[in-house]
């Protein structure tokens, strides 16, 4: 039954008497009837996914149910995705607080009959197994998994309650976020096969994060992967949710975009419309090595935590500053650097700044370099490693030390982190360009309740400038970001649009070509913040919000990263070791010509004796 039917049988089932008896296996092959199960009790039955991030978040909420409602409601969970394993469950519920039985729904048949679509979908039938309510659990996380912060309203819970209470629930149906239900698919002919189309593609585009620990939900190495994946592969790129980039294609071009042409793209679409067919196993081509550790490669010094930090389970956690001292006693230059999330599930995102040896250990901010450089990193998820040109490094000054400033988020079970930063060195005599990053910042604005405000702010370049990557940073109530380049000819450009920006996935957009702005260039960025119901991810419109560091506070912040056009360390260096030279040859000839006039002097007297 395809399951628009079921979601309509549902309804009726809920209207005029309870929904048709079932048995289900657990992972151990013991079989769950379900008018046997938790019999006289109202029972959630929620779908889930061993992969689904959402389903994985919300495990200990629904574990709770049993104890929040004094055992009144019982709580059982169904798989109906394709290719999910006992071993699968194993690793679930290890991870994730979820002590409730996990029942296997081999085709889909239930999730059809109750008229499931994603994961974690929740129906609560009453004592007489009659459908209550169907939808969200509350309402966190919008469509897209965009998360507000906190719930608003506790969906789920408020029909439970009102079942209790023998009411009527006041909102029997709500949308559901989350991964699509992986059912099985028709197969048909076609030409198209995971081996011929669609594992070079994976491999090449969506592997790098979609691996064993990798910070993909999930990983996508091999066909069963990826078939066990494909609704929700299909989805998201059908509405361009993956790979995940936010700036408009109009303006600019990046060297780390990470967007499928159409082609690809088509290639997996068609591929999943015919029902996933593998082709032959051997002709699969080579995959590329899956990096296990740097993605700069071995590192020339490590710097680790000092320790492990514990995350709690719930609740909003104030962001952490660690100071670590490197040791470094001569400036240090830095072509490659490597933040590593020691609990990726945990460490939303981390800004690493420099420090100087003679101030205490406050959240200040300093700069450092002709240019003045504001910070030596910033981590988010999505966002790489810092890389750069050949000749071109980041300098950390002698005896400073590095602050890392990390924001922490809760998963509902208690973690720990121990993160750690990576770096690959420069001779120092090979750099001619020192790279700094500039923040064009305002802390000068008020979001009134329901209120969309553009914001803007304005640098002004003091020298030519060549700018190689822009990283826009805003909090929950940032929709769209924009640079732009006002020219001292009066012209104008566009340099990065982001019109859909994510709090949850941020990036730093690296120039394919170093962007020249002459001296007098205006940089102007523009934000605009919407702090209205309008905005799914708004975890309060009815608040005034200001700047501030927490994620339910608002940022407005222009990273750019550029160089100096015209510096060349290396011939100043040279420049400077030959005007060494000619004056250590000038002061050695002024020696010499005071010896040769003593010499005459002592010849000029000796006819006197």
């Amino acid at each position: 039954m395809p399951f628009a039917a079921g979601r309509l049988l549902s309804v009726i089932c809920g209207l005029f008497g309870p929904v048709g008896d079932f048995v289900l296996p657990k992972a151990d092959g013991t079989a769950v009837r379900l008018s046997e199960y938790a019999a006289g009790r109202p029972l959630v039955v929620v779908f889930l996914g061993t992969g689904c991030p959402l389903a994985a978040r919300y495990a200990p909420v629904l574990d709770d149910f049993d104890k929040r409602f004094t055992g009144r409601v019982a709580v059982i969970g169904v798989l109906s995705n394709e290719g999910e394993t006992p071993d699968d469950v194993s690793v679930f519920t290890r991870h994730h607080r979820f002590r409730n039985p996990i029942l296997f729904d081999f085709g889909a048949t239930v999730a059809d009959r109750l008229g499931a679509a994603r994961t974690p979908e929740v129906v609560l039938l009453d004592a007489a197994r009659r459908v209550r309510y169907r939808g969200r659990i509350d309402d966190r996380y919008a469509v897209g998994d965009k998360d507000r912060g906190q719930a608003t309203r506790e969906d789920l819970a408020e029909a439970i309650s009102e079942v209790l209470a023998g009411r009527p629930v006041t909102v029997p149906v709500t949308r559901v976020s989350g991964c699509p239900i992986c059912r099985p698919s028709p197969r048909r002919e076609t030409t198209r096969t995971y081996v011929r189309n669609v594992a070079a593609v994976i491999d090449s585009r969506c592997a790098g994060c979609h691996r064993p620990g990798g910070i993909g939900p999930f990983s996508l190495t091999d066909f069963a992967e990826t078939k066990a994946k494909a609704a929700s592969i299909a989805e998201v790129l059908a509405d361009g949710r993956m790979p995940p980039w936010h700036a408009s294609s109009a303006y600019g071009k990046f060297r780390n975009d990470p967007r499928l042409s159409l082609k690809e793209k088509q290639s997996i679409l068609d591929w999943v419309a015919a029902g996933c067919p593998e082709g032959d196993p051997k002709d699969r081509p080579t995959p590329p090595a899956v990096p296990t550790g740097w993605a700069i490669g071995t590192p020339d010094r490590v710097l680790t935590f000092p320790e492990a930090y514990d995350i709690p389970a719930t609740g909003e956690v104030p962001y952490r500053h660690v100071f670590l001292d490197p040791g470094f006693r001569t400036d240090v230059w830095v072509k490659a650097i490597e933040f590593r999330a020691g609990n990726r599930s945990v460490v939303h995102h981390c800004n690493v700044f420099l420090h100087p040896p003679d101030q205490p250990e406050t959240d200040s901010a300093f700069e450092t370099g002709a240019l003045g450089s504001s910070n030596l990193l910033a981590y988010t998820p999505g966002c790489g490693p810092g890389r750069f040109a050949d000749g071109w490094a980041k300098r950390i000054p002698a005896g400073w030390k590095l602050h890392f400033v990390i924001h922490y988020t809760t998963t509902g079970t208690p973690q720990k982190d121990r993160s750690e930063l990576g770096f690959v060195f420069a001779r120092p005599d090979s750099v001619r360009k020192e790279v700094a990053t500039k923040l064009i910042l305002t802390e000068d604005f008020v979001l009134p309740p329901g209120s969309t405000r553009r914001v803007e702010q304005t640098w002004t370049t003091d020298r030519d400038l060549l700018a190689l990557a822009y990283f826009p940073h805003m909090h929950l109530r940032g929709k769209s970001f924009r640079y732009v380049a006002e020219y001292p000819d009066g012209t104008a450009e566009i340099l990065l649009d982001v019109p859909d920006y994510d709090f949850h996935w941020q990036h730093r957009y690296e120039l394919v070509e170093p962007k020249r702005l002459p001296v007098g260039t205006v940089i102007r960025c523009s934000a605009v913040f919407d702090n209205s119901s309008n905005n799914p991810a708004n975890p309060d419109p009815t608040g005034t919000v200001r700047p501030g560091p927490r994620s339910t506070d608002e940022m407005f912040n222009g990273y750019i990263d550029v160089v100096d056009a015209h510096e060349d360390l290396v011939a100043d260096r040279e420049s400077a070791a030959v005007r060494r030279h000619w004056s250590i040859a000038g002061l050695l000839a002024a020696v010499a010509g005071l010896g040769m006039f003593g010499l005459r002097m002592v010849s000029r007297r000796r006819p006197l004796r």
